[in-house]
């Protein structure tokens, strides 16, 4: 089996059907998106002709939603998946986030005044910003500043209160899930195990488990039980004495001597690599320069390798990409990072001016 390449069509890569954001946040589960601009573009990226746009006119309308969910940090879901999916990984949240409620002075009768507080404060379909929401909070006697307004907001994030709203300009809201999300799903435990195994596996296969219980935040025990529920219907390969395991679509990707030339300029944190624990599949042979990796936040990804980074700096209607190749780039490579270039500037319909340095 060929992880690069599976990886690539599983993951939405290399070929994709979706036309809509939500449908790439769907199949993804979550996809991480502490910062907007690049989720963004990892939603771009996995959907044929979606513009920036697109993604923020359907995080706008709700058509996905960012919650805190999973180690913690803030992802993109889907609406009808947040309710089911915040029930069976916010447990494991809670107990990495137990020592920062003890420091910021936080327990369970200020969580639930905290809680009757926002929903009051969010309740006919208003949208607050956190410093609204601060405000409202202080104004109910609770002391809402600093990491103590963070945790008390991820809380109520965690426990399916708030998601995120509309932007305000360039502000962000917050709204009811249950106003957002009316028709979001429940599911019992086993259920929501087996459907979170099958999403990770389906979209990001071949993978390990403890790939699955890095992503998820589960438990290695959890992870392997989730496995266990679908041991019918996934398969399993053994690759250089590791197991890996993916949700079979059509026959898997045998190895190949080369792949077609496609460059990929990933944004920070995307699922490519963020989503495993071991991400030595897709490093470039021979390594790169020691801490080169982790140089910048965005990589540069040829033909499934990393094989470089690069930055984004935009100005008036116009950005330049930055490209650092760890060794220079052959003819063929750097006429796949100018085709990818150009795809971004359709993407953010603005002028993109590419630079490469070494």
């Amino acid at each position: 089996m060929d992880i690069v390449r599976q990886r690539l069509r599983n993951q939405r890569l290399e070929s994709s059907e979706f036309q809509k954001p939500a449908d790439v946040v769907a199949w993804l589960g979550a996809v991480q998106a502490q910062d907007f601009a690049g989720a963004k573009w990892a939603v771009g990226l996995r959907a044929r002709g979606v513009t920036d746009a697109d993604v923020e006119h359907a995080f706008d309308t709700g058509g996905i939603l960012r919650t805190h969910l999973l180690r913690p940090t803030w992802h993109f879901i889907a609406p009808a998946d947040i309710r089911w999916m915040l029930a069976l990984t916010s447990p494991r949240v809670h107990a990495m986030n137990a020592a920062y409620y003890r420091k910021c002075g936080l327990d369970s009768r200020l969580f639930a005044r905290s809680r009757a507080v926002i929903e009051r404060a969010l309740q006919g379909g208003k949208q607050l910003t956190r410093s609204e929401l601060a405000s409202a909070l202080r104004r109910a006697g609770i002391h809402a500043d600093g990491m103590r307004l963070a945790y008390l907001m991820m809380r109520a994030e965690l426990d399916a209160v708030m998601c995120s709203g509309a932007r305000r300009g360039k502000q962000f809201t917050y709204a009811l899930v249950a106003e957002r999300a009316p028709d979001a799903r429940t599911l019992e435990r086993d259920e929501a195990l087996a459907a979170l195994t099958r999403r990770y596996f389906a979209s990001r296969g071949p993978a390990t488990l403890r790939d699955y219980s890095w992503w998820s935040g589960l438990t290695m025990r959890e992870a392997r039980a989730g496995v266990d529920m679908l041991r019918t219907t996934l398969v399993e390969d053994v690759i250089d004495g590791r197991t890996y395991w993916l949700v079979p679509s059509g026959a898997a990707v045998r190895r190949r001597a080369a792949l077609p030339g496609r460059a990929y300029l990933l944004p920070n944190y995307d699922e490519y690599l963020i989503a495993y624990r071991d991400r030595g599949s897709v490093l470039d042979s021979p390594p790169a320069p020691r801490g080169a990796v982790d140089e910048y936040a965005h990589h540069l990804v040829v033909d499934g390798k990393v094989r470089g980074s690069w930055k984004r700096t935009l100005a008036f209607k116009t950005a330049t990409v930055e490209v650092r190749p760890f060794r220079p780039l052959e003819k063929n490579d750097a006429s796949a990072l100018a085709a990818e270039a150009a795809r971004y500037t359709r993407f953010l319909n603005m002028p993109v001016t590419l630079i490469s340095r070494r």
